[in-house]
């Protein structure tokens, strides 16, 4: 049975889809079956796996709104070490259209639960808003949410209203919704506000924030440029070092044991 995590973050540019998409190659590289979902109308995570959303047939936007049954949407890149629910365009019009369908909330969940048996992981990249959309993530979020939150201060200040959102969402229709790790992404150690948003968030979240910090790195903001994760691009830069170490503390966290590979 799959284990699925939904990454969330309203605010947008803290490596979201970035910490997605390669989280996602490494658990492939460690011999996890792996499904990600782009949940975004903006379909970043697509394209930054080298497919043209525009070019996208079908994809989630068709299994949300019940056109079609999980499945035969599904891009497996053998390369990559993991396959693609991918999005497009036409998922914006998901938002309108989903606001009149019977549970609403719940689409996504439903909508993955054959996907369970296949696979090892599911991550749901989310779009860095509170929609619709995103409650459909947090909903089908079985085994937990996972926030990126960069090292900045204005970071810092979503905290309160996501953990809200969070909250109300659990209190509602999905009681079991928990926070299953916090990433601190594009760290800087030069600095003096990295290292104080360090402690901010390790005190907003005392037992759930990921040893492994993700710095800042060129090679991750070109790898999606060129179509690829940054285990591909630039296996042996400091930011697919630490996302492999990411992975590998987030495997025996869950109490699976990683491979010594070479």
């Amino acid at each position: 049975m799959a284990r699925i995590y939904t990454l969330v973050n309203q605010k947008g540019g803290v490596g979201k889809t970035t910490t997605a998409i390669n989280m996602g190659s490494y658990l492939g590289y460690f011999g996890q079956r792996v499904l990600l979902v782009d949940l975004d109308p903006q379909a970043n995570a697509t394209s930054c796996l080298g497919v043209d959303k525009r070019a996208v047939k079908s994809g989630i936007y068709e299994v949300l709104i019940g056109a079609v049954p999980f499945g035969s949407q599904v891009l497996h890149n053998p390369r990559f070490k993991l396959s693609l629910l991918p999005s497009s365009p036409a998922l914006a019009g998901a938002e309108i259209e989903l606001v009149e369908m019977d549970k609403r909330e719940s689409r996504l969940s439903e909508a993955l639960e054959p996907a369970r048996e296949r696979y090892d992981y599911i991550l749901i990249d989310c779009p860095p808003s509170l929609s619709l959309l995103t409650v459909n993530g947090l909903v089908a979020a079985a085994d937990g949410v996972i926030i990126p939150v960069q090292c900045e201060y204005l970071a810092l200040e979503g905290l309160g209203m996501l953990t809200q959102t969070l909250h109300r969402v659990q209190s509602t229709v999905s009681p079991g919704l928990k926070v299953r790790g916090v990433v601190l992404t594009m760290y800087d150690g030069r600095t003096n506000l990295a290292m104080d948003v360090v402690q901010e968030v390790r005190h907003f979240f005392p037992e759930e924030v990921f040893q492994t910090i993700i710095p800042r790195s060129v090679r991750l903001a070109e790898a999606p440029s060129y179509g690829q994760p940054i285990s591909i691009y630039a296996p042996d830069s400091n930011a697919a070092k630490a996302y492999m170490n990411l992975v590998s503390e987030m495997l025996r966290q869950d109490g699976i044991t990683t491979p010594i590979l070479e």
